[in-house]
């Protein structure tokens, strides 16, 4: 697994050994940045199910001001901590070892954009959605790759899917506020 593009364009991450982990596909991720193009730029990124690192690392490469990369595992986040040391992005980066649902609940910043790339077929992106709203800035993005038999809800707690990708097996959602005015 690399970097794309950007500051780090070409540097190989760290990867977990065995299934535990789903890295993001270099084209599902090259696909992804190309349609956030300019918006990773300054941006606030939170990595959920960081894994290695990758889709943080890569916003980071990218121009992103910050990123937050949580996992559960302890063999990822020191597989995170590692990459974070090879791309000397320590002073941008903060890396939490707990449990995703506690952060959500807990955490005080605010975030551009939030990735989520969870176990599939656990239904852990539909408690993600029903958490994130008030961490999300008013024009932030949450971005899900789910598996194509999980399809994420068209709007749940506030939030509204405006655009859905598919490549192969893979599904990437968008989400934002639903900025619709209730009369």
């Amino acid at each position: 697994m690399r970097i794309i593009s950007g500051q780090f364009r070409g540097r190989k991450l760290k990867t977990l050994e065995g299934m535990n982990t789903r890295p993001t596909a270099d084209r599902v991720k090259e696909s992804l940045f190309n349609i956030l193009n300019t918006k990773v730029y300054d941006a606030n990124v939170l990595d959920l199910f960081a894994g290695s690192g990758a889709l943080g690392l890569e916003a980071l490469s990218r121009g992103a001001a910050s990123c937050v990369f949580v996992d559960s595992s302890k063999e990822a986040i020191d597989i995170v901590k590692e990459n974070v040391d090879l791309c000397k992005v320590q002073e941008n980066s903060k890396i939490i070892n707990k449990d995703y649902l506690e952060v959500l609940k807990n955490i005080n910043n605010k975030f551009d954009i939030i990735f989520v790339d969870p176990p599939y077929s656990k239904g852990i992106e539909i408690v993600v959605l029903e958490n994130v709203k008030d961490i999300l800035t008013e024009d932030g993005m949450v971005i899900i790759e789910t598996d194509h038999t999980d399809i994420p809800p068209e709007e749940i707690n506030g939030l509204i899917k405006y655009d859905s990708r598919k490549y192969g097996r893979t599904i990437i959602s968008f989400y934002e506020h639903n900025k619709k005015k209730v009369l």
